[in-house]
């Protein structure tokens, strides 16, 4: 089995909150990312938004793109919408060959707002989630149609983010929209990261291998505490320095024969987590678990020829 090692750029430069961010260039990120053995970089806010300027670096650092993040509004909005302002994104995303973009529903979502507690997210009804559901799927497909691939982002502080609400999207939805396991987000949920993956590995397409501080999720108050404090505080980091146990999840992934991108997806502040530290980290961790599930982790960056 292969697997491909990746990193987001959320480690260097922080959208939400600014402040936990590193004054790198992306030449630089990419550099340091690539120097830890990572060969796959997620897109962020200082890529550049066309193939011509994209290509070049992504070359010269020896990285492929290997994802990034659309915000999507299909919670609210309707199909057309969310069409007109993803297609600029697959063209670009054909164009450099990545193999997915991730839809991250930000319609209702508090994910982004400090002033919201974690425990004021929204929540769908069932008719919601079913009507929610098929449309998510229509828009996969759509999205497949033109050439690119979705895979959809449960996350917290969002429409769907607990264990049962990901199973209601689940069931309400079809093939044509592909999941995203992340175990980080997961897990500060209260779920069971095993079992999403038991219930649900037929149409995962894509992995953020990101890992939490149980302790700082557990001391949360949930009634008070948003979801970007809880990042300010240290509730996420990578594979190796957290709390999760990497061996089973891997372990579980090849089981099912996964295949693919296994991405660290690590939000912190990089004055108490220098990235490139932190990349070393999660990568040695990320090569021990690979190995022992018998995975052979793919060595080549950008294409050669």
């Amino acid at each position: 089995m292969k697997a491909k090692l990746g990193m987001s750029p959320i480690a260097w430069w922080n959208d939400d909150l600014p402040e936990l961010s590193d004054d790198v260039s992306l030449e630089e990120c990419l550099r340091q990312s690539r120097t830890a053995g990572f060969t796959g970089m997620e897109q962020g806010r200082r890529f550049p938004s066309n193939p011509q300027e994209m290509l070049p670096i992504l070359r010269a650092a020896d990285v492929t793109l290997c994802g990034g993040w659309f915000s999507g509004t299909l919670v609210d909005e309707e199909l057309t919408a969310n069409k007109d302002r993803i297609l600029p994104m697959i063209e670009l995303f054909k164009a450099v060959n990545a193999p997915c973009i991730v839809y991250g529903e930000v319609g209702r979502s508090i994910q982004g707002d400090r002033s919201k507690p974690l425990a004021t997210k929204p929540r769908l009804s069932d008719d919601e989630m079913k009507a929610y559901g098929r449309k998510l799927t229509a828009f996969g497909e759509w999205c497949a149609e033109q050439g690119m691939p979705l895979s959809y982002h449960h996350h917290m502080a969002a429409v769907v983010e607990t264990e049962p609400e990901l199973d209601a999207f689940m069931k309400n939805s079809g093939e044509g929209i592909p999941l995203l396991l992340d175990a980080g987000h997961l897990a500060f949920a209260g779920g069971d990261v095993l079992r999403a993956i038991d219930n649900h590995h037929a149409r995962i397409n894509h992995v953020h291998v990101k890992d939490i501080r149980q302790s700082v999720v557990d001391g949360l108050d949930r009634t008070k505490q948003s979801f970007l404090d809880a990042v300010a505080l240290g509730a996420f980091t990578v594979p190796g320095d957290g709390s999760l146990d990497f061996g089973a999840i891997v372990k579980r992934f090849a089981d099912y024969g996964y295949e693919g991108w296994f991405v660290v997806e690590a939000e912190q502040d990089p004055r108490n987590a220098p990235p490139a530290k932190m990349a070393e980290v999660g990568y040695a961790e990320l090569m021990r678990v690979m190995t022992a599930a018998g995975y052979t982790v793919e060595t080549e960056g950008f294409p050669k020829g």
